[in-house]
């Protein structure tokens, strides 16, 4: 996930005006009309009947959400303005007939997922106190364990080069995608996408994502540029360093107020920030007037919290539970617990295969929820088709935009099971995880990343990633957070390495995978 759309916001995060082309200020993500569109569509996926509220805001002469962008094209007047809060409130009232299977209370989601993976010890950081004041260096065993150290610098490696081949195509149709690259000679998608050979006539219908083409096309790259999908892994970095494992959620709060820029936060994120300097305190600056509540932005601030709980799933779900909370609700939350567990397996060294990890992740999950059934769809529909080999994976795309192509592109549930799918289809392989990823379409950039992040684990070193993927690194990593611009994956990998939680030795029926 990253920038405003192209159609309506250019370089910039405001909107026409900001970027210097004519028209009016446009800011993405909040505007009062935008929003109000995207709650009546948000209604509709959780089974609110907001018929009337929509018809009266028709009836004014309201418009329903931009298709993909942040906002619309045309100011509303101050009249329709007041009009969408106050619709923005009643719709908040509606009641869900989902509610019961999709709670947002941890203690309620752990009830409801009977196999939560226990703790490894008794004195893991899921019972420390929150708010308890850290240690700058707490947990001095792990910069010893030079295989996690290892595991990770793949990580933070994978989940670059994902982000980074998605990153040109992010918004762009499925079928947009899959002409661009078989124009290039590169598809199945096998590499990263070039302007190379692509005519001008193709380039005009089919644009790149015009903030990200000059850094991110094969003949541009040198190094990781800024993103979000990396912001967030190293603010999570910042958040252990200064409050520890215990860390509660106005601490994320106060991290992304002092060290995140607000213009490099988008949707859920972008009001969650809003409502805080609106005076709100969490949770309701992730449920107030924010029909992003349910999208893919706490999935991508997942890693860190399994990169430093490796073994350690069902830990690693409740500190991701308590930085999604900031921003989002429900199956919103899921993604980000979800991903932290799948993470956390995969990172441990002894996870037999990517399948085990994706059902390790299931386990905290409510099984009644939207998001069970999307990573559920994801994995079965892709073991439907011969796993492997790259050829089958575009019927399995296929099918996921059949089923959930209905949902705006950055909704957490078709990200999620193209991301479980991806991961399945190619047996963890680093390679064919990031491809497979990237080519489904919707959010290309974040599932690239995730996909890269757990592949990258489960490949356990740097050396064991292809070098014409790190190889354009140049290990550096450009960001918009602070004191980190510029720094190494070698770097940011020791620094994971020595705020990962302790975990004590494997029982006897998990073998250790013993440092080189």
């Amino acid at each position: 996930m990253a920038a405003p759309p192209q159609d309506t916001a250019p370089a910039g995060p405001l909107g026409r005006h900001a970027a210097g082309s004519p028209g009016p200020l446009r800011l993405t993500w909040v505007q009062p009309e935008d929003l109000l569109g995207h709650e009546l569509r948000q209604a509709a996926e959780d089974g609110r009947d907001a018929a009337a509220i929509e018809r009266v805001w028709l009836d004014a002469g309201g418009a329903l959400a931009p298709e993909r962008a942040g906002a619309s094209a045309a100011t509303a007047d101050p009249r329709l303005r007041r009009l969408a809060d106050r619709l923005l409130d009643e719709l908040a009232l509606l009641p869900s007939p989902l509610a019961g299977n999709e709670p947002t209370d941890l203690a309620a989601v752990r009830t409801l997922c009977e196999a939560w993976p226990a703790p490894l010890a008794p004195g893991s950081p899921a019972h420390e106190e929150p708010g308890a004041t850290a240690d700058p260096a707490p947990y001095d065993s792990a910069p010893h364990d030079s295989a996690l150290r290892e595991r990770l610098e793949a990580a933070w490696l994978g989940r670059a080069a994902g982000c980074l081949l998605g990153k040109p195509v992010e918004k762009m149709p499925l079928a947009g995608i899959r002409e661009i690259a078989r124009a290039t000679g590169n598809w199945p998608l096998d590499g990263w996408f070039t302007q190379a050979g692509l005519d001008e006539a193709t380039v005009r219908r089919l644009p790149w994502n015009r903030r990200s083409a000059a850094t991110s096309l094969a003949e541009n790259i040198d190094g990781m540029p800024e993103d979000d999908d990396l912001n967030y892994p190293v603010l999570g970095l910042l958040l252990l360093q200064r409050h520890g494992h215990g860390f509660r959620t106005d601490d994320v709060a106060t991290l992304w107020l002092d060290e995140l820029p607000a213009g490099r936060t988008f949707t859920a994120e972008r009001v969650a920030y809003r409502n805080l300097l609106d005076g709100c305190v969490p949770p309701e600056t992730g449920s107030r007037r924010n029909p992003f509540r349910e999208w893919i932005g706490a999935l991508i601030r997942a890693d860190v919290f399994g990169w430093t709980h490796p073994g350690d799933p069902g830990t690693a779900a409740e500190l991701a539970w308590r930085d999604a909370t900031l921003s989002h609700t429900a199956n919103g939350v899921y993604g980000e617990m979800f991903t932290a567990a799948v993470v956390a397996e995969a990172a441990s060294g002894t996870a037999p295969d990517v399948l085990s990890c994706l059902r390790t992740g299931l386990r905290v999950v409510p099984p009644g929820s939207r998001l069970m059934r999307a990573v559920t769809f994801g994995i079965e529909t892709a073991l439907a088709e011969p796993t492997g080999t790259a050829a089958g994976f575009e019927t399995v795309v296929d099918r996921l935009h059949e089923e959930y192509g209905h949902h705006h592109w950055v909704h957490v549930l078709p990200n999620a099971a193209l991301l479980a799918a991806a991961l399945t289809h190619a047996d963890g392989d680093f390679t064919g995880s990031i491809c497979r990823a990237v080519s489904g379409g919707w959010d290309t950039d974040s599932v690239g990343a995730t996909a890269g992040s757990v592949a990258g684990l489960l490949a356990g070193s740097p050396e064991a990633l292809p070098a014409r993927w790190t190889g354009p690194l140049r290990n550096r990593l450009a960001t918009s957070v602070g004191g980190f611009d510029g720094t190494g994956f070698d770097a940011l990998a020791r620094l994971t390495c020595r705020l990962a939680y302790p975990t004590p030795r494997p029982p006897a029926d998990r073998q250790e995978i013993p440092a080189p």
